[in-house]
């Protein structure tokens, strides 16, 4: 399945690269938890604009796709280029099923999906509710996910001018694992939330193990 140019992504992730030199520094924790080959859907806290080019420049053996608000694609020239770098369309807080079986077959195809589980940006304190789309789409792909917590972002790269300073970025990712290993409920509403529970307490444990002491979930959505 071809999404995008591999060219502009490269170039993306070369440019990207040396801004975070200049911004603090980027370091990868854990990389080689991403499985070198299958679909994979990585699923990482999300603190900043900045968290997708994180995960690209420090993930260097699997190429990133993503699933991108679809208000992001409505400037063309803005939306070209996400396009062509691997956007995917998605329709926040509505039922968007061309969306879902499209990411479900990249992710049949082998390639790798960042999906952030809160599906908006938190404040760097408390890790937002989780939602259901990385349960379903790990559900119906049978594709592994990978939890992963970055620090640093909300700070290097704050829009609080306040807040905004010179910081290094950490990017940890934790064991790979499937729907399937979790899936020991009496029914399917217990697996997704069995699911879910496991996703995001290591996905606060590995952003507590790498500097930043963010708080559980005020709860799982459904």
């Amino acid at each position: 399945m071809k999404v995008g140019s591999l060219f502009v992504y490269r170039l993306a992730v070369f440019v990207f690269d040396i801004l975070f030199r200049f911004t603090g520094g980027l370091k990868s924790v854990g990389d080689k938890n991403v499985p070198a080959t299958g679909g994979v859907i990585i699923a990482p806290v999300h603190l900043s604009t900045y968290d997708p080019p994180a995960l690209a420049c420090t993930m260097r053996h699997r190429r990133l796709l993503a699933m991108a608000k679809v208000e992001l694609f409505k400037n063309k020239f803005f939306g070209w280029i996400i396009t062509q770098i691997g956007a995917v369309p998605i329709r926040r807080g509505e039922s968007d099923r061309e969306a879902i079986r499209f990411a479900v077959k990249v992710l049949e195809a082998g390639e790798t999906l960042l999906v952030f589980p809160e599906g908006t940006r938190g404040d760097g304190e408390h890790l937002g509710a989780i939602n259901s789309g990385p349960a379903v789409l790990a559900q119906k792909s049978g594709a592994w996910v990978v939890p992963v917590g970055i620090v640093g972002t909300h700070i290097a790269f704050s829009k609080d001018p306040a807040k905004k300073r010179r910081h290094g970025v950490v990017v940890a990712y934790g064991k790979p694992f499937k729907y399937a290993d979790l899936a020991t409920g009496a029914n399917e509403r217990e697996n997704r939330a069995l699911f879910l529970a496991h996703l995001e307490s290591e996905i606060i444990r590995l952003c507590n193990e790498n500097g930043l002491p963010i708080k559980t979930a005020k709860s799982i959505e459904d």
